[in-house]
């Protein structure tokens, strides 16, 4: 079990570090003339991801979780999404947020994963919600908030894109489901 808290720990200050980073960006950002798009459902995702930290945690203890069978193949895909979170976040350099902030006339990033998804960051905490508890067992936390995860994603990706796409010369949707399909091949 104390890996758990290790863990635990880990992802704790891990959030509160890219909180401090999203801050340092929004008012870098805003202080170069960026709106804010979104901040009504802002709110929610606060919550569901604070959420989602004390309902695995609960689950762990109230069933004595220890780590899974196969928690060596669920440890390499957790460090898979944590290079695709440093790499989607290093990318966008001081435009990467945790809320939807657009600088108008921005240059649109297309280097590092955004040369194939476009929406790399969103991909990893689909991944995370999945793997985090599934590493420990917590399956209800796994179900749960993966699903409320998706519900929100429906509501953030439209409404991010339609502000990069209004203010930015943002290309427009593929039209698919999740919208983390490749950028648009046609696009030079």
């Amino acid at each position: 079990m104390s890996s758990f808290y290790l863990f635990f720990t880990f992802l704790i200050m891990q959030r509160l570090v890219e909180l401090v980073v999203a801050k340092r960006n929004e008012w870098w950002m805003k202080n170069r003339g960026a709106k804010e798009f979104g901040q009504e459902h802002y709110r929610i995702i606060v919550c569901l991801h604070a959420m989602f930290f004390v309902v695995f945690f609960i689950e762990v203890q109230a069933r004595h979780a220890e780590l899974s069978p196969v928690w060596p193949f669920f440890l390499s895909l957790f460090f898979l999404t944590q290079f695709l979170r440093v790499w989607a976040i290093a990318s966008l350099g001081k435009c990467w947020n945790t809320k939807i902030i657009i600088l108008p006339e921005a240059p649109i990033v297309e280097k590092g994963p955004y040369r194939f998804l476009k929406h790399p960051n969103y991909l990893v905490v689909i991944m995370e919600f999945m793997i985090i508890p599934c590493m420990y067992q917590a399956y209800l936390t796994a179900i749960v908030f993966s699903v409320l995860n998706g519900f929100i994603l429906a509501v953030r990706i439209p409404m991010e894109e339609k502000a990069l796409h209004e203010h930015t010369e943002y290309p427009i949707s593929t039209g698919l489901k999740w919208r983390l399909s490749p950028k648009n091949p046609n696009k030079v």
